[in-house]
């Protein structure tokens, strides 16, 4: 194909994902509130008797539903939008690399969800209780809507974003970047870096870097371990 051909059918797949976004995106502004309501009940449970979530601005109240329904329509249309940017690069694939990069694609869509579930379910309580529990006693607790939306989806993007390293691993080493005795020799410190990067993203309690810290540990062990399987040694490393 020529490169304006190129250019053409990219623009094909953007159109086809901005209105595939769209279309979920306009279904779901009808239950905003709801889903509003799903991610701050939490955070509700937790303050005082006297204290809520306020909203700071007059648009406040309107446009941060409207903005959790458009990140959630960006998150179910995830599958759709990496079939689409597939469905440009594969035809320049072999049919070994198709083979070899399609179960990655899956693993990582499936990760991603696995993670901001994760997040949801286990770390998001127990991050919102040290938060507000450790606030000074002349401090009533009453967080902007739109500044917890904020955390919320920074929190669930990082620990989807963190459930890749799997994939990760397993690239760097199919593309001979690095090899699975090389990172297994590195290992401290890549623990190490895995404890760094969750002080960094989490919230500053010792839960929620635990929370997760360890599973980036488990999670890069896992895709050590797959590279082995998948990744024969040289000679030069079996020396």
């Amino acid at each position: 194909m020529p490169l304006m051909a190129h250019f053409a059918e990219l623009r094909t797949r953007f159109i086809r994902i901005f209105l595939g976004v769209g279309v979920v995106f306009l279904s779901l502004v009808y239950f905003s509130r709801p889903l509003y309501d799903a991610i701050s009940n939490p955070l509700v449970a937790l303050l005082p008797d006297n204290a809520s979530i306020i909203a700071t601005q007059v648009v406040s109240g309107f446009l941060a539903p409207i903005k959790l329904a458009f990140f959630v329509a960006i998150f179910i249309c995830v599958p759709f939008i990496v079939g689409q940017l597939w469905g440009f690069v594969s035809p320049a694939l072999y049919k070994h690399e198709k083979r070899a990069v399609v179960p990655l694609l899956l693993s990582a869509i499936i990760l991603f969800y696995v993670g901001v579930a994760f997040a949801y379910f286990v770390v998001l309580i127990p991050a919102l209780k040290f938060l507000v529990l450790f606030a000074p006693d002349n401090v009533l607790p009453m967080t902007d809507i739109e500044s917890y939306l904020d955390f919320v989806v920074k929190l669930f993007l990082a620990f989807g974003l963190m459930f890749e390293i799997p994939v990760a691993t397993l690239l760097l080493v199919l593309l001979n970047i690095v090899s699975p005795k090389q990172l297994a020799d590195k290992r401290r410190y890549i623990i190490v870096g895995c404890f760094f990067v969750s002080a960094i993203i989490t919230p500053p309690d010792g839960a929620s870097m635990l929370m997760l810290a360890i599973p980036m540990c488990i999670l890069f062990e896992f895709g050590l371990l797959m590279a082995k399987m998948l990744k024969k040694p040289t000679t030069k490393e079996i020396v």
